[in-house]
């Protein structure tokens, strides 16, 4: 499975998310994220346990990588448009897709950023439920 690099998230997350979506608000500099934030953010699907995967499979990968750009805030702004650009590019290099309505997809992500953190395992799997429904093979 092909990880993200933090190079990968500054050109697809900032650089093409501010030239293609457009927004009342702008995505920041790269530059201006929160140090460490999104690192760990990029690293929380690929944790181990006793060396084994703490997140098993594409889809339980991509929900956490999600969840966590989505709430823990990496970035001073643009978080959420941030994840979703992120989270399709993670799809794409591992030769999936996401055939869903860009609002829609959006209003998910809002609705994960509403979500308490208290319920972060329901959150998680209704991420994974999402992702299930609309996941197709890369064209």
């Amino acid at each position: 499975m092909k990880k993200i690099s933090l190079a990968e998230v500054e050109y697809v997350g900032c650089e093409l998310a501010k030239k293609h979506m457009a927004w009342n608000e702008p995505i920041p500099d790269f530059s201006t994220r929160f140090p460490g934030k999104l690192e760990s953010c990029l690293a929380a699907p690929f944790q181990t346990y006793g060396k084994k995967p703490l997140y098993s499979g594409l889809i339980s990968k991509a929900a956490v990588l999600f969840y966590f750009l989505v709430k823990n805030h990496p970035f001073q702004n643009g978080n959420k448009r941030i994840a979703v650009t992120t989270l399709l590019y993670f799809l794409y290099k591992n030769n999936k897709w996401l055939a869903v309505d860009n609002i829609e997809l959006y209003n998910f992500a809002k609705w994960v950023a509403a979500s308490s953190p208290a319920l972060k395992g329901a959150v998680l799997n209704a991420v994974e439920d999402f992702l299930n429904l609309y996941l197709i093979k890369k064209k």
